[in-house]
């Protein structure tokens, strides 16, 4: 016997425009304040009831409720949940036939934060990444603050959840893909590196970082410079910071 697909809510303008215009189907309501009649909020209804999408005229109490907190911006949704995502091994292939470039992605060890994860998801998407892995033990999972933050990327950039991090950093080397961690006492740089090829970066959580595994199965570990009086950066500054050299040299490089 099938289980029922799970329900989950989407809050936001961007997490619930992302979810109606890639995947309108798994929308069974959208719920947005009454109250709000600016242009931002006629386009969205447009959108929606473009879309196909019930939409119930709500207020700000109902959906506090719905949402369970007040940063909903008025908008909100219930939803089939999506599908996991694909193994890693297929998304890297996908991008390799789709002709997506060297393959890019970006492992989180140790962030647990919903923000810094959905702020993450949102950078990798700008950047172009294919990927963003984290172990199942030392991380957060996709949840309606994640979606939020990431602003519509944690739909589109695949997040995938592994058993054994240090074994799926072994497996992306037998792909020929290098992987470099961060560290704040690593000797080279970021600016050091060649990071047009295919590459995983690796970053550990602000203040904890690297887990002593995961720094013992990087092939390279490099450093931001930092020019200031603050020891280190958010990690997911950092993984802009990272992710868009990346991008910088890639472009360079043709």
């Amino acid at each position: 016997m099938n289980k029922p697909a799970a329900k989950q809510v989407l809050f936001g303008f961007h997490a619930v425009t992302v979810r109606l215009k890639t995947a309108p189907a798994s929308v069974a309501e959208v719920h947005i304040d009454a109250t709000r009649r600016d242009a931002r909020m006629r386009q969205f209804r447009e959108r929606a009831e473009a879309a196909g999408v019930r939409v119930i005229d709500s207020d700000g109490t109902r959906l506090d409720a719905l949402v369970g907190n007040p940063r909903h911006q008025g908008v909100a949704a219930r939803c089939t949940a999506l599908a996991p995502r694909h193994s890693l091994d297929e998304v890297l292939e996908d991008a390799e036939a789709a002709g997506a470039g060297p393959a890019l992605v970006l492992v989180l060890d140790g962030v647990t934060d919903p923000h810094n994860l959905g702020a993450c998801l949102r950078v990798a998407d700008g950047a172009g990444a294919h990927a963003v892995v984290a172990p199942k033990d030392h991380a957060v999972g996709l949840n309606a603050t994640v979606a939020k933050v990431a602003s519509g990327a944690a739909e589109t950039v695949p997040y995938l959840m592994v058993t054994n991090l240090a074994r799926t950093l072994n497996e992306l080397k037998e792909r020929d893909i290098r992987v470099i961690g961060t560290s704040d006492d690593a000797t080279a740089t970021l600016y050091d590196v060649d990071l047009s090829g295919p590459v995983a970066l690796v970053l550990g959580a602000e203040g904890a970082g690297l887990r002593q595994l995961t720094r013992k199965t990087c092939d390279e570990l490099v450093r931001i410079p930092m020019a200031g009086a603050v020891e280190s950066l958010n990690v997911s500054v950092a993984a802009g910071v990272c992710l868009y050299e990346a991008a910088r040299q890639r472009k360079v490089r043709g």
